[in-house]
Order: structure tokens, then sequence, then C-alpha cells
């Protein structure tokens, strides 16, 4: 029975275990021999999980004489998992204050009464996805900063609440629009009316 193929993702966590658990310095060709044996990283594979993880400033290295060693400790990840975190957290924070512009303009927006079908969809998905965000601040509570499975999923929740928020504002700009084109009023006297910003726009 053929070995299941290790994953790229698995392969740098090894490669971390191996530094922290030996808390030594290596040279390319010795991480070569020593990685195959205890960790089960191919040869071949080496080098590029190794650079990998030198460019994402969790391996440092250096030229000492005419060799270059890496080595990494259990600190510098920490370190890096809080600066990670700290840049979810903002991303985070943007999303509610996306979620609380949208929320004050549909409930200002009185253009129609035609469109309040439209608007309350669009209130029930901000609902909705307020409730995701709710449990996504609380597993920042319970984050354990060397679980970057769980790190993982935290960052894939906040870019899902970003793609929705985006959708909510196709939303706003379809009400826009209609309101625009039902009244013949113009874009910058609809947004002073219903107090739209004139930077509100999708987030990035």
């Amino acid at each position: 029975m053929s070995r299941k193929p290790v994953s790229a993702e698995e392969k740098r966590t090894r490669m971390l275990q191996l530094f922290y658990e030996r808390g030594e310095c290596f040279q390319l060709k010795e991480l070569e021999k020593v990685a195959p044996k205890e960790k089960g990283i191919v040869t071949a594979s080496v080098k590029e999980v190794l650079q990998n993880l030198v460019e994402n400033g969790l391996v440092d290295t250096d030229k000492i004489g005419t060799s270059i060693y890496f080595w990494a400790f259990p600190s510098k990840a920490i370190t890096a998992r809080k600066r990670e975190m700290e840049d979810l957290q903002k991303k985070t924070e943007e999303i509610e204050k996306k979620i609380k512009l949208i929320e004050d303009t549909i409930e200002s927006s009185k253009c129609s009464k035609n469109d309040d079908f439209t608007r309350k969809n669009i209130l029930e998905e901000i609902s909705d996805r307020e409730c995701k965000l709710s449990s996504l601040k609380q597993e920042f509570g319970n984050y354990e900063e060397n679980d970057p499975t769980k790190f993982e999923k935290l960052v894939n929740k906040s870019e899902e609440l970003k793609h929705a928020a985006n959708r909510w504002t196709d939303n706003i700009f379809s009400v826009k629009s209609w309101c625009i084109k039902k009244f013949m009023m113009e874009d910058k006297v609809l947004n002073k009316q219903f107090g739209i910003p004139e930077e509100f726009d999708y987030i990035e």
C-alpha cells in the first residue's frame, strides 16, 4: 500500500518541529540527511520547504564564514503568530465597521415602498453574517498561539466575512442604482440624502 503524500503545510510543520526539538543550527546538506530520517520529508523537498519558512520569517539564516546556517526557536514562531493575530483582529474590526455602515445606510433608505422586500433580504443576510462574526470573535478568545491549524481556520473565516460584506455592498449599490433611475437623482445627491459616505466602497 502506497504512503499518503505529505502536504506542503505538513512538511513545514514537521521541519519546524525538527528545529524546535533539536535546538541546533543546521546547514542545508545536514537537513537533507536528517529531515528524511526523523520527519519523513523527502530530500528533494527539504530546500523548498526551508526556503518557504525563511521567507515567512519562521526560520532564521546567516552566513558564517563560507557556510550558510539555519535555525529556529519556538519564541520566534509565537511572535510571528501574535503579529498575524493582530492583523486578523484589524481585519475583523474593519468588517464590523462595514456591517454598521451598511445597517445605517439601509435603515435611512426611504427611496420607495417597493424596495422594502430588498432591504428586508439584505437585513436578514446581515443578521446571519453578524452571528458568524460573533462566533469568530468568540474563537479569538479561545485561540492557542501554537495551533497553526486553528489559526488557518480563523483566517479563512475572516476572508469569508470580507467577501460577504462585499456582497452586501453590491446590494447597496443595486438599491442606489434603482433609486437613481426611478427618481432621476444624482449619485451625490442620493448619498447626501441617505447618509451614504462618499468613501463607501468594497473591502480590499
